[in-house]
């Protein structure tokens, strides 16, 4: 991903917490710069009270946005609204639409179809067509607060860390299962790897991130692909030196 993407953050807070809102963020500035921040809602209603300090503190923009209808989100239009009119002013490349709503389904295909970027953040409960209709997805449940990173890494020192998740045990999302992460990876190999089977990791990684856009090796309980990949008896992996005296190396797999 360019790292200098500019893209516009919009947030639906009525169906999204207001406890992911650094997370959120610091999730977005690995694909880019924030530029847009706005959060949508009707903040008459007492239920987004909770956003309001997270408003100040991490400088979102409140889109006031009256519920005329009972029933109906009338946040869904503010916000589709305002996406195209940030489309058309040519000041950002890509958006990260942090909802769980799959009317936003269409949304995402228009802005992908004009060239953007598109980023998906929901919780677990996010409807599968949303999910596919963005570039990448994440679910909002596997990015921890920089607390809880901060009393993980006390309780390591103190020995009481849990385990990472290994091969058969739940995942930490209900994503897909780890069976299909294995048979995906095994087609990718098959079908981009050279005359020896080889392929490079980082290539497999963005053919999966392609063909599942909420792969994430987070949702299973690891950090990087290659510690996934190392759970799968089923592949070889090689570790070829390609630079600084060695220190370098190019990850490669293919299937035994």
């Amino acid at each position: 991903m360019d790292r200098d993407n500019k893209i516009a953050v919009l947030v639906d807070a009525e169906n999204v917490s207001e406890k992911y809102a650094q997370v959120l963020l610091d999730e977005v500035t690995n694909y880019g710069i924030p530029t847009y921040k706005r959060v949508y809602g009707d903040w008459t209603n007492p239920q987004l009270r909770k956003w309001k300090d997270s408003l100040l503190v991490y400088s979102f923009t409140p889109i006031q946005q009256y519920s005329y209808t009972s029933g109906k989100n009338a946040s869904d239009s503010a916000m589709i609204i305002d996406a195209m009119d940030i489309l058309y002013s040519g000041k950002v490349t890509g958006f990260c639409l942090v909802t769980s709503d799959s009317d936003f389904t269409r949304l995402a295909m228009r802005l992908r179809e004009a060239g953007m970027l598109v980023l998906g953040m929901g919780e677990k409960k996010t409807p599968q067509p949303f999910i596919k209709a963005c570039e990448k997805f994440v679910y909002l449940e596997v990015l921890s607060k920089p607390e809880d990173k901060e009393e993980k890494e006390e309780k390591e020192e103190k020995g009481e860390a849990k385990p990472a998740l290994k091969k058969g045990k739940k995942a930490a999302v209900e994503g897909a299962s780890l069976k299909k992460v294995r048979s995906t990876i095994k087609d990718i190999v098959n079908s981009i790897g050279n005359e020896e089977g080889w392929v490079s990791l980082a290539e497999v990684g963005n053919n999966l991130s392609k063909r599942m856009p909420d792969f994430d090796t987070r949702n299973y309980g690891y950090t990087k692909l290659i510690d996934l990949v190392s759970t799968f008896t089923c592949f070889e992996i090689s570790r070829v030196p390609v630079g600084d005296g060695g220190k370098v190396n190019k990850i490669l797999i293919r299937i035994k």
